[in-house]
C-alpha cells in the first residue's frame, strides 16, 4: 500500500466515525452557541472568563484604531511594536522575571526554548506524559541523547540524571516538565526537580500552560505556587488558556531572554502578536495584577463541581487543579456520553486515544470562573443522568 492509498483509506475511516470539529456561533463564554444551539460550556480552557471580557475588547478596538490590525513584519525587523515591549515587561513584572519574551503561541514558545538551547550534542530528560509540543521541540533539536522518566517518578528522574551525568562532558542537560499535565489535571513535583538539578547541575524548564492564571498569587502559576522563583530557567506560559487571548512566553534571566531574542527562529523568522491580540494582553495582565477574584472564583467552582462529582460516585482521578476528568474508559462510551450531553444541552468532548493510551478515554470537565452555581448544577443534573444511563456510576439518580 502506498502512502497516498492509505492517506485516503485513514480520511475515510474518520469521515465514516463522524469525526467532525463542531463549529462555535457565539463568543467564550459561560455558555456557547454549538451548531445553532445553546450549550452550556464545560470544555473551553477560558478558565478565567477573560476571552469575552469587555475591557479586553475595548483595549483591542482602542489599539487597532491607533496601530492597525498587523505589524507587517517579523519581530527583529520592524515588526515590533511598542505595545509588545509593554507586554512583555509587564509579565516579566507579573512572573517575578528578570526578563520576557512573547511568540505566536505556546506550542511556539516550547519549540523556541528548546530548539534554541538544546544541541545534537546535549542531553533531554522529560516526562513521559508531557505535552505534544514538547515531543515535537525535543525531535527538532535533534539531540541525540534523550531520556523519558517515569510519569513524575522521581527516583527514576535521579537515576536519569545519573546516567546523563556519565555521558555529558561539556552537554547541557535539560529537565522538561508540565507544569499542569492537561489530560489529568496533576501537578509536577516541581521542587523535587529543582532540588535534583541543582544536585547534577541541570537546567529545568516548565511547560506551565495550564497553570498561568490558575495557580499561584493572583494566577502567577507553578514557579509561584512552590515559591521557586528565580530557580527554575526556563518558564514557559500560554496565553491562550487563562490570560484569554492568544500567545505565548518564555521567562527567565534576563541573559536567557536577550539569547532567544537573538538566536530563536521561531522569533527570528515569524511575525509576533497582532495588534488587538497584544492589547487585549495587557489589558488580561493589568486585571490578574489588581485583582485575584476570578481566580478564586475559578477555584471555588472547582471544588463545588468534583465534590458532587464525588458523591455521585464519579471517578475523577488526582487531579490537583479546576481540570476535573470523569474518567470514562471506553472510548465509544465516552463518545456516547459526550452526545447525550449534548442532547441534555451540556458541551463536553470527549477526550480519547491518541490524546490518551487506549482504556483511559474520559470527559474532561473544565469549569470557569464564569460560571454560576446554577450553571454547574444543570451540568452536574446532565452528568448524573447520563451517568446512570450509561451505567457509569450506580447511585440513583438525585438531581
Amino acid at each position: 500500500m502506498n502512502q497516498i492509498t492509505k492517506f485516503y483509506q485513514d480520511l475515510d475511516k474518520a469521515v465514516r466515525q463522524g469525526k467532525k470539529i463542531p463549529t462555535m456561533q457565539s463568543g467564550q463564554g459561560a455558555y456557547l452557541k454549538v451548531n445553532g444551539k445553546k450549550r452550556l460550556n464545560l470544555c473551553s480552557n477560558n478558565y478565567l472568563g477573560l476571552a469575552g471580557d469587555e475591557p479586553l475588547k475595548k483595549a483591542a478596538i482602542s489599539a487597532v484604531k491607533k496601530y492597525g490590525v498587523g505589524t507587517g513584519s517579523v519581530r527583529a525587523l520592524s515588526g515590533t511594536n511598542i505595545l509588545h515591549l509593554e507586554l512583555e515587561e509587564r509579565l516579566a513584572k507579573f512572573k517575578k522575571a528578570e526578563g520576557c519574551i512573547v511568540l505566536t503561541g505556546g506550542y511556539m514558545a516550547n519549540l523556541a526554548a528548546i530548539q534554541t538551547f538544546i544541541g545534537k550534542e546535549d542531553i533531554v530528560i522529560s516526562d513521559e506524559l508531557n505535552h505534544a509540543s514538547i515531543i515535537d521541540a525535543v525531535r527538532l533539536s535533534q539531540v541525540k541523547n534523550k531520556f523519558i522518566y517515569k510519569h513524575k517518578d522521581m527516583g527514576e528522574l535521579e537515576k536519569r540524571l545519573q546516567e546523563a551525568d556519565k555521558l555529558r562532558q561539556n552537554s547541557t542537560v535539560l529537565i522538561i516538565t508540565d507544569g499542569v499535565f492537561s489530560m489529568d489535571g496533576d501537578l509536577a513535583p516541581l521542587p523535587e526537580i529543582v532540588k535534583l538539578a541543582k544536585k547534577y547541575q541541570a537546567l529545568t524548564m516548565v511547560d506551565d500552560a495550564h497553570g498561568e492564571g490558575v495557580l499561584g498569587h493572583h494566577g502567577r502559576g507553578i514557579v509561584d505556587h512552590f515559591k521557586l522563583e528565580g530557580q527554575v530557567d526556563l518558564d514557559v506560559g500560554t496565553l491562550s488558556k487563562a490570560f484569554g487571548v492568544m500567545g505565548g512566553f518564555i521567562t527567565g534571566k534576563k541573559e536567557l531572554i536577550e539569547y532567544l531574542r537573538l538566536k530563536a527562529r521561531q522569533f527570528l523568522f515569524s511575525n509576533g502578536l497582532s495588534i488587538p491580540d497584544t492589547a487585549a494582553l495587557i489589558e488580561s495582565v493589568k486585571i490578574l495584577e489588581k485583582s485575584d477574584t476570578r481566580v478564586k472564583k475559578l477555584w471555588a467552582n472547582a471544588k463545588y463541581l468534583k465534590e458532587k462529582f464525588s458523591e455521585l460516585g464519579f471517578d475523577c482521578g488526582y487531579s490537583g487543579t479546576p481540570i476535573t476528568p470523569v474518567m470514562i474508559g471506553d472510548e465509544e462510551k465516552a463518545a456516547l456520553f459526550s452526545s447525550r450531553l449534548l442532547e441534555l444541552g451540556v458541551f463536553a468532548t470527549p477526550i480519547k486515544f491518541p490524546m490518551v493510551a487506549k482504556g483511559l478515554a474520559r470527559i474532561r470537565v473544565m469549569p470557569s470562573a464564569s460560571h454560576s452555581k446554577k450553571d454547574l448544577d444543570l451540568g452536574i443534573k446532565a452528568f448524573a443522568k447520563v451517568g446512570k444511563d450509561l451505567g457509569v456510576i450506580i447511585q440513583a439518580y438525585r438531581y
